[in-house]
Order: C-alpha cells, then structure tokens, then sequence
C-alpha cells in the first residue's frame, strides 16, 4: 500500500493496519504509532479540520530514503483499559496482545530482525513502555521470537504521554484531567466511579514506570509536550505539564508542540506547528536504525547460542550422571540373571531424554555456527 493522496485510507478499528509501504521496495525500517485513552487509530492521527490522516498522507513522502513501512495499531481503549481491574492487568493484556500481532505480522513477511520506531500518543505510551517490558522478559526458546520486539526497537516518540514522578496525588490529578479531555462528557459525568478508578488505582501504572526506566537506556527517545493549555470547565489546565511528559533524563530529546493535548498528535499539514519536530525525529531514527540494530542482532544471537551450549552442556552432565547411577536390585529370575551375564547399567529417564531431545541436539548448535 503507498497512498500519500487525501482520500481515506481504510484502518482497522483493532490490531494492525498497514497503512503505507514504499512498494515495490523493500522496507527497511516499520513506524508503528499507538493511540491513548478512548482514542482510535485513525481519528487519534487526523486533523479535525483537513481531514489529513497525516501518518498515511503527510509523512511517507518525507521517508522514501528511509524506506519505512507505517502501521497503526488500534485496540480497546476505554478507561477500564487503564485501570488495575479487580483481577487482572489489563494494561499487560493489551501489551501481551500487541506484541504477539506485531511479531506474527512481521515473522510471516520473514522481517522479525526489522528496525522499530514507535510514536504513542498519551497513555498510548504507557502501553509500548508495557509492551517492550514484557518483551525484554522473555528467554524461553519456545517462545524467543516475541523477544524480537525488544531487541528491534530502536527509538520511541512520547507524544504528551504523563511519566510517573515523585508525588503520586499530581499523578492522580494527570490522569483525571486525561479523562475530561478524551473522554467524552456523557461519560465523565455518568460514569464517575470510572475516573476515579483511573485517578487513585494507578499502582499499575506506577510499576510501568519503574520497570522502563531499567531498559529505556537500550532505546532513543524523544519526549514531546504540549504548548497550550485546554479549557477544563472554564479553567485553562496543561493536561500533562512539561515536567511529567518532558522530564529532564541524560541523553533523552525534549521539544515542545504548540498545541494542546489532545490536538498535539493532530497534523492539519506539513506546515502545523510540531510536525516537523515529530517527522524529523521519525525520519532521523528510521536512517539510523538499521545499523545499529544489525548489531543489535549479532550480539543477540551470540548470546543466544552461548546460553544453548551451556544448556547441552548441563544436559549432558545430567545424562551422564544419571548414567552411573546404582541400578536398583533386579527382580529378574536367577535363570534370567545367568542368561545375561551382568546387570545392565541404568539409562537416562525417558523424561529425561525426552526434554534434552526436544530442546537442542549437537546438529542444532553446529548448524547455528555455521550460520553465524
């Protein structure tokens, strides 16, 4: 798909959509952008007044050098959606949920080694700093294809999203005033138990900031905030201030967008005041990606195949001991006993043999070297 015009380019209301490819190029790079609370994956992006869905119209002709491929991703984003829930975490579960469509998106195209940029808009942000925890976390061989998100991501654009500071009743105040903002009236004024979950249950989201902070060094960000303040019931509010969507972090890119929250993400055209600090972030990662992350994957794979050689390793030396082991008393007959001879020494367990058999064989790891 490579439509830059201005008619409207179909998006799914949930999960992926590709949105633009420099066919019949091969991309080099993919952009995926996540909306926030109550948003959608394509209104989120368009201009209220042009129209311009500016992921899909405005900014592909700015990246043909770069060759990116540009997703939306939409997903259920009420304000349950962000809120600890009497059992589960829900933010995780959308995480889990994006991870898993991204990979499978991008393992059957053959591209999971792919450099990522992400662009969040919101609490949208809260969701990839989710998204690429539970993705640094894996290490299991049966499931190490959903670690290459992790490893792919090379940047991440925060578009007004609150980062979690010291004082936790401001944090209560941010995420109320989300509320009035991108929920609609009908809602806020109904529905209040909703707001005020999502004001004093925020412990999830508090641990989202923690855990990030251990891994957000691996990446290149760039924190952007707004400009103008919205009119909150007659009283003008930043809705999340410079201090909470632009702390001051070593090595990390501030800017800010003239424009309030919820327009900040809004691009009427090339010319509307912070598209060209966001495209020139986008395009300024998407060329310089590639390398790095090749070297990303090289070191991957090297630590990969040193873990499952001390794996086999430790396997063997299990097999081996397990080998000479004393084999319990036979309850063969004498007759039996005189036919063979000698006790026969004790094999592996089948279960034993079995795990080893279905993780690794020598074979796996010498053709993993060649391939190196």
């Amino acid at each position: 798909m490579s439509n830059s015009s201005g008619q409207r380019i179909p998006v799914n209301r949930f999960g992926l959509t590709e949105v633009y490819s420099p066919s019949p190029q091969k991309p080099n790079v993919d952009v995926v952008f996540v909306h926030g609370l109550n948003g959608d994956p394509h209104n989120t992006w368009t201009s209220d007044h042009s129209k311009v869905f500016w992921p899909a119209q405005t900014l592909p002709p700015l990246l043909e050098e770069e060759r990116a491929r540009i997703l939306v991703y939409g997903y259920d984003a009420d304000v349950t959606s962000f809120t600890d829930g009497a059992s589960k975490d829900k933010i995780h579960n959308h995480a889990e949920h994006l991870v898993a469509e991204l990979v499978a998106n991008r393992r059957i195209r053959k591209v999971l080694e792919r450099p990522i940029v992400w662009v969040a808009h919101s609490l949208g942000g809260l969701v990839v700093k989710r998204a690429l925890i539970h993705s640094s976390e894996i290490r299991g061989v049966k499931t190490e294809h959903l670690r290459s998100i992790f490893v792919s991501t090379y940047a991440i654009l925060f578009l007004g999203t609150p980062h979690h500071g010291s004082d936790i009743a401001q944090w209560g105040n941010r995420l109320e005033w989300i509320c009035s903002v991108m929920l609609p009236k009908k809602v806020v004024d109904t529905q209040p138990q909703l707001v005020d979950a999502l004001k004093t249950n925020n412990e999830t989201l508090q641990n989202i900031d923690r855990q990030f902070i251990q891994i957000m060094s691996y990446f290149n960000i760039y924190f952007f905030h707004e400009g103008k303040p919205t009119n909150l019931k007659g009283t003008l509010k930043f809705i999340v201030d410079e201090t909470s969507a632009s702390p001051t972090v070593q090595d990390v890119e501030r800017a800010v967008i003239q424009a309030d929250h919820s327009h900040m993400c809004k691009f009427e055209d090339e010319n509307a005041p912070g598209f060209d600090l966001v495209a020139e972030g986008i395009q300024r990662y998407a060329e310089k990606a590639p390398a790095k992350i090749r070297r990303v994957w090289e070191r991957e794979k090297k630590e990969r195949l040193t873990a499952k050689q001390g794996d086999i390793e430790e396997r063997q030396a299990e097999l081996t001991s397990d080998s000479v082991k004393p084999t319990p008393p036979s309850h063969t007959s004498s007759f039996e006993g005189s036919i063979l001879g000698r006790q026969p020494k004790a094999l592996p367990s089948a279960e034993s043999q079995a795990n080893f058999d279905e993780r690794y064989t020598l074979e796996d790891i010498t053709n993993e070297k060649e391939m190196a």
